[in-house]
């Protein structure tokens, strides 16, 4: 899967609409283009740059989006809540989607479409250089429509107000995919950390029926319990899948490692070698 199209359409919502498991890894602290590199090596298929838990900058940010471009992986952005203004400079660098928390109604859900695409679709200021079409000068008749199909828009609902505003959100032309975050939305349910809750199961079916009903993708997020997480998709959520936080896989790693040279350093201490884990 390449992360542009020149034909016009969207390697990344074609290849879920057609059930391709497709893994995302989140990226919070790294600032150098290796991290996107090691999502590439290890076998994901896209990037999300959080811009909603990170005090990395726009431009780290974009570079960070221009190398997963350049590499073939599909770079979305998060942005701050409700900040819409940093949306076009994201995608003049080399984001090709954008991902919006906690969104509640349509209204909301149409700035952000709005500022995403080229009219006639949306009001996304004309730019002619992106690096998504490798630096060259377009003219907007051809860079809008070609940009405009490739721009992915994922709105993220995490509250009891934008659950029962899903429909309408499902509704919008301009947005592509809705996703659940479980975090904030067990949280604001008043069952933080339960994601297996009955009041989750029930959001998550109200949403994912707004989903089917307007052909909208649903995506399920924050949940690590692949348990609970296959129940929850079972409802009508697409296979992308948010592998992990880069914060959190070095921590994971980091602690497996120090396990694994503990348990080494205790055989070797007790003479038995041969115990060490592999």
């Amino acid at each position: 899967m390449t992360g542009l199209s020149p034909l016009g359409g969207n390697p990344l919502l074609d290849r879920l609409r057609a059930g391709e498991p497709t893994f995302m890894m989140g990226i919070r602290t790294g600032r150098t283009a290796d991290v996107v590199r090691v999502a590439k090596a290890s076998g994901h298929h896209a990037v999300l740059v959080d811009l909603e838990h990170a005090a990395m900058s726009l431009d780290v940010a974009a570079q960070l989006c221009a190398a997963a471009g350049d590499l073939g992986l599909v770079p979305l952005a998060r942005v701050p809540e409700r900040d819409y203004g940093i949306i076009g400079r994201l995608l003049d660098g080399g984001a090709q989607g954008i991902v919006a928390p906690r969104v509640e109604t349509a209204a909301e859900a149409e700035q952000i479409s709005l500022a995403c695409r080229f009219p006639p679709r949306g009001q996304r200021s004309q730019i002619a250089m992106v690096p998504q079409l490798g630096m060259r000068p377009t003219a907007a008749p051809q860079s809008n429509p070609a940009l405009n199909a490739q721009t992915v828009v994922q709105i993220l609902v995490e509250t009891p107000t934008g659950v029962a505003n899903a429909d309408a959100i499902a509704a919008l032309d301009g947005v592509d995919m809705l996703a659940i975050g479980a975090n904030d939305l067990t949280a604001e349910l008043g069952v933080g950390g339960q994601p297996d809750h009955p009041l989750v199961r029930e959001a998550v079916s109200t949403v994912a029926e707004a989903c089917r009903r307007h052909g909208k993708l649903l995506m399920i997020g924050g949940v690590a319990d692949l348990e609970v997480l296959g129940s929850l998709s079972a409802l009508g959520a697409c296979p992308l899948l948010l592998t992990g936080i880069d914060s959190d896989l070095l921590f994971s790693a980091a602690q497996r490692r120090v396990q694994t040279f503990a348990a080494w350093s205790d055989a070797q201490a007790a003479g038995r070698p041969d115990r060490v884990p592999a």
